[in-house]
């Protein structure tokens, strides 16, 4: 089973995120579920929301504790909050960022397989908006393969209608911009 924790701010789409890839898992054949855990419920709060995706029935409800994947939105998030926390061993850090692994490495003390993608940029060019969700599936699945980045982009397109075309140029720019390290290990 992959466990994955997404870590974002109230209005980035964390949760929409974390639903987006259930729906391309389910598309797929495979066992999902999303959740969300929410602190004051307010846009600019930090949200927390949770994946699961499994070949098997998944029958745990509970919190990710120790995630195989950490996907971070926002990239003040990693100065403030500790996204690496319970990371598995292994396991990969997926972060919205201008810098290199390297750098983040460096910058926030992070270890491990990194992968790393301007998303804000990304977003701002090809969606108009610094709303970074779709943006960072791309990395997501750039960086696990765990589905396919057509299951992915059919489930941005029953989601967001007409507006998708462009949600799903951000999707596949970010796939193919993230860029992938192992760092500090």
């Amino acid at each position: 089973m992959l466990e994955v924790r997404f870590h974002g701010r109230g209005g980035q789409g964390a949760v929409t995120s974390a639903e987006l890839a259930a729906q391309a898992a389910i598309e797929e054949g495979r066992f999902a579920q999303a959740f969300p855990s929410f602190g004051p419920e307010r846009r600019g709060a930090p949200v927390i929301a949770y994946l699961r995706i499994s070949d098997t029935q998944i029958r745990d409800r509970t919190a990710i504790q120790e995630p195989n994947v950490v996907i971070v939105l926002d990239p003040s998030l990693p100065g403030i909050v500790p996204v690496g926390q319970g990371l598995k061993p292994g396991g990969s850090l997926v972060l919205n960022s201008s810098h290199t692994p390297a750098k983040l490495h460096e910058e926030f003390g992070l270890t491990g397989r990194i992968a790393a993608v301007d998303a804000n940029h990304i977003a701002r060019e090809e969606i108009g908006r610094v709303i970074t969700n779709t943006t960072m599936l791309g990395a997501f699945v750039k960086a696990t393969g765990i589905v396919s980045t057509d299951a992915l982009a059919a489930a941005i397109q029953r989601r967001f209608g007409h507006i998708a075309g462009r949600n799903i140029k951000a999707f596949q720019r970010a796939h193919e911009e993230t860029v992938i390290e192992e760092v500090g290990s």
